[in-house]
């Protein structure tokens, strides 16, 4: 038997590509570019992250409470300890509520924070129309300069 390709079934060899249509150097640099391009939008993306976490710190840094302890005297009277850091020469109100058992509001008051100072802790009193069983900073917000 004889296995030689018949002149139908010969196959032709793959033609070469055009010259330079396929040049190792224009790939890598265009692979260059890819990267110098991946780099420096890495760079800008990681620089407004910073950017955006700094000023979202330096806001917060200007008046942050807290409400450490509380306790109910009355029915109708919650002391509780109102801790606040804040810029010195920075002044303005603190925000604290109450709910009752059921979770309802049984108490809300404005605190003001002096200007003078880097911080302000002081134990004030919350009025309640029910006993009082949290006591929550619902936020601090500086005057207007």
């Amino acid at each position: 038997m004889d296995h030689s390709p018949t002149p139908e079934t010969r196959v032709a060899p793959p033609a070469a590509p055009p010259a330079g249509r396929y040049n190792r150097a224009d790939d890598r640099t265009a692979d260059r570019r890819l990267r110098v391009a991946a780099v420096v939008c890495g760079v800008l993306f990681l620089g407004l992250i910073a950017w955006l976490g700094g000023s979202y710190l330096l806001r917060e840094t200007e008046l942050n409470g807290t409400v450490p302890t509380f306790q109910a005297v009355s029915d109708s009277e919650l002391q509780l300890q109102l801790s606040v850091r804040k810029s010195d020469g920075t002044s303005g109100v603190c925000t604290v509520r109450s709910q009752g058992t059921d979770g309802s509001v049984v108490g809300q008051s404005d605190f003001r924070v002096p200007a003078a100072g880097g911080s302000y802790d002081e134990v004030v009193t919350l009025r309640t129309t029910a006993r009082g069983t949290t006591a929550e900073l619902l936020g601090c917000t500086p005057d207007k300069k």
